[in-house]
C-alpha cells in the first residue's frame, strides 16, 4: 500500500477509532488527543513496517494505551484507571460507525461556525491542527487554541455521545450540513491568500458528506448537498489559467469538466428532487446542474436559472440568494432590471461594502454602457477581497475599461 493510501485509510479510520473510544471512555477531549496521536503514529510505522491486518484495531489498541497514559499522568481516580488500565485486542473491537454521532457532536450548537469547523476537521476528517490552520491562513498556535476551547465547550455542555432525537435531531443535522457547506466553499473559493481553491479542503468536505450519505441515504438534503459539490468540483481545473487568474463561468472550457463528477451529480439532483420536501441544497444542486447542462455558456436556461433562485429565496432568504438572481435575471430581462434587484441590498448590513456585491454591480453597469461607474465598482471590489486570484481578476476587468 503506498503512502497516499495510507493516508486515505487513515482519514476514513480515524472517526470511526475516536467514535469507539469515547463511546468507551466517555470523555471526548481525552479520547481525541488520544487518536491523533495513534494515528500519526500510524503514518509513521505503517509505510515501514506495513499496514496491519486490522488496522482500525491497532489504531484503538494505540489510542487506548495512549488515553490510559494520559489519566495515569493526570492522576485520574484509581477506579476509572482500573476500569480503561485493560489493553484492547483488535479482536474485540465492536464493527460499529460512529461517525455520524461524532459529527453531530463536533457541530453542538453552543460552538461558533468556526470552532465546529475546525474541530470537524481535526475529529472527523482527521487533519492535523497544523493542516488546519494553513487551509485557513493562520497561525498553528491560533487553530490549536480554537480547537482547544471548541472541545472544552462541548465537555462544558454535559453533551452525550450519542444521535439526538426527533426535531433536535433534524435541527443538529441542518448544522452539520452547514458546516461541511463552508469547508467546501473555503475550498473551492478561499476567502484569502494567493491560490483561488484549496482543492484537499473541498475534496476533504466531498468525503466527509459521501460519509453522511451513506449513513443517511433517504435523506433528500445531505443528496442535494452532496450533489452540489460534485457539480461545482467538475469545474475546478477550469477555473483558473496556467498562470493561476480566474477564469469566469461563461469563459471555462467546458469539455474540459469532469464527466463522471457531473453525472453522478446529476443523478443525485434527480433523486432529491423527487423527495416529499425541497430544501436549500437541493434547489442550489439543481441550479448548478442547469449551468452544467448547457454544452455552451450561451445555451443556458437563464429563465430556468431564475425561477430556481425565486423558489430559493422564498424558502432560505439571503442577501446572497438575491444577489445570483439578479444575475440571472439580467440575462432574461436586462440589466437594468437586475439593477433594480441590487439596490434592494444597498441597506443590507451583512452586504455592506462586501466585494460580490460591488462586482456584481459592476458586470451590470458595463453591460448597461456605464464604464465610468463599472471601472470604479470593480476597482472598489479588488480592495474589498482578500484573495489575491479575485483582485487580479477584477482589476484586470477595471483595467480593460481604460484602455
Amino acid at each position: 500500500m503506498t503512502e497516499p493510501d495510507i493516508e486515505d485509510l487513515l482519514r476514513e479510520l480515524t472517526p470511526q477509532v475516536l467514535g469507539l473510544l469515547v463511546r468507551r471512555h466517555g470523555q471526548f477531549e481525552g479520547c481525541e488527543d488520544a487518536a491523533q496521536e495513534a494515528v500519526l503514529a500510524a503514518a509513521v510505522q505503517w509505510p515501514v513496517d506495513g499496514v496491519p491486518d486490522n488496522p482500525r484495531g491497532w489504531l484503538v489498541t494505540v489510542a487506548s494505551r495512549r488515553l490510559v497514559d494520559q489519566m495515569r499522568s493526570d492522576h485520574a481516580r484509581r477506579e476509572r484507571e482500573v476500569a480503561t488500565a485493560a489493553e484492547v485486542v483488535p479482536g474485540s473491537v465492536p464493527d460499529t460507525d460512529d461517525t455520524l454521532v461524532l459529527l453531530f457532536l463536533c457541530c453542538h450548537p453552543t460552538l461558533t461556525a468556526a470552532s465546529q469547523t475546525a474541530l470537524t476537521l481535526r475529529a472527523v476528517g482527521g487533519l492535523t491542527t497544523a493542516e488546519i490552520a494553513r487551509a485557513f491562513l493562520v497561525p498553528e498556535a491560533t487553530m490549536a487554541a480554537r480547537i482547544s476551547r471548541a472541545k472544552q465547550r462541548v465537555r462544558a455542555a454535559g453533551s452525550t455521545f450519542a444521535l439526538p432525537q426527533g426535531a433536535e435531531r433534524e435541527e443538529r443535522l441542518r448544522v452539520v450540513l452547514h458546516v461541511l457547506y463552508l469547508i467546501f466553499n473555503e475550498g473551492y473559493t478561499a476567502s484569502s491568500g494567493n491560490e483561488l481553491h484549496r482543492v484537499d479542503l473541498a475534496r476533504e468536505a466531498i468525503r466527509l458528506t459521501r460519509m453522511v450519505h451513506a449513513q443517511l441515504p433517504e435523506d433528500t438534503e445531505v443528496a442535494g448537498l452532496l450533489a452540489l459539490m460534485l457539480i461545482t468540483h467538475a469545474r475546478r481545473d477550469t477555473r483558473t489559467t496556467a498562470g493561476g487568474d480566474l477564469v469566469p463561468l461563461d469563459e471555462q472550457d467546458r469539455t474540459r469538466w469532469d464527466r463522471e463528477l457531473l453525472d453522478e451529480g446529476a443523478a443525485l439532483v434527480r433523486t432529491s428532487l423527487a423527495g416529499p420536501a425541497l430544501g436549500p441544497y437541493q434547489l442550489q444542486a439543481a441550479i448548478a446542474a442547469t449551468h452544467a447542462d448547457a454544452a455552451k455558456a450561451e445555451e443556458t436556461n437563464w429563465r430556468q436559472v431564475h425561477a430556481l433562485y425565486l423558489i430559493l429565496e422564498r424558502i432560505a432568504p439571503n442577501p446572497m440568494v438575491t444577489l445570483n438572481r439578479a444575475i440571472a435575471l439580467a440575462e432574461t430581462e436586462g440589466p437594468e432590471a437586475a439593477l433594480a434587484l441590487l439596490a434592494t441590498l444597498d441597506d443590507d448590513a451583512r452586504m455592506a461594502g462586501h466585494h460580490r456585491l460591488l462586482s456584481v454591480r459592476a458586470h451590470l453597469l458595463e453591460k448597461t454602457g456605464d464604464t465610468a461607474g463599472a471601472y470604479e465598482h470593480y476597482r472598489r471590489a479588488a480592495k474589498a477581497t482578500a484573495s489575491i486570484a479575485e483582485q487580479r481578476y477584477l482589476e484586470s476587468r477595471a483595467s480593460r475599461l481604460r484602455t
